[in-house]
């Protein structure tokens, strides 16, 4: 099984993920770090990223994914997945693919970004990233405030792991 957690940046998805997946033994992956270079640049300058800005790195992604799963191995995988169309790339109609989606809501989780020391993502992306949300109609919800050990039970719950 291959866990996407997916939600607006300051959802917790690097730390549930990564929680959930030193839980199960799984490896994790933050999909931050499959951004190229130039989509790293454009967030440290405040500019919001597109749909042509995100199709290399949601191609790496996938990529991934494929791997994991010809190798017969699960994993966790931190990705923002605003949209439809990328939930529907990254999964591929493949069952294995699970989403979680992290709901939040924009004033703690722009006060949570506020805090966050050392990442390239400006808080003022944040409002994009709302506008771009297409919440997910096929996902485990889980409320993106709770404490990280119990998102990570709830999520477990859910899908039976």
């Amino acid at each position: 099984m291959i866990v996407i957690l997916m939600g607006v940046a300051g959802s917790g998805k690097t730390t549930v993920g990564d929680r959930l997946a030193t839980e199960l033994g799984w490896p994790f992956y933050d999909g931050d770090q499959f951004h190229p270079p130039a989509n790293i640049v454009k967030m440290q300058r405040g500019d919001p990223l597109d749909d042509a800005d995100r199709a290399s790195w949601l191609t790496a992604l996938r990529n991934l994914i494929d791997a994991l799963i010809a190798a017969g191995k699960s994993g966790v995988i931190a990705c923002s997945a605003l949209k439809q169309a990328y939930r529907d790339q990254l999964r591929a109609n493949d069952h294995r693919v699970r989403f979680v989606y992290l709901q939040g809501n924009y004033a703690a989780l722009h006060k949570r970004l506020t805090t966050r020391p050392g990442h390239y993502f400006k808080p003022e992306l944040l409002a994009s990233q709302f506008a771009t949300l297409e919440e997910p109609a096929n996902a485990v919800v889980v409320d993106a405030l709770a404490a990280p050990a119990a998102a990570v039970a709830r999520i477990r719950r859910a899908l039976a792991i």
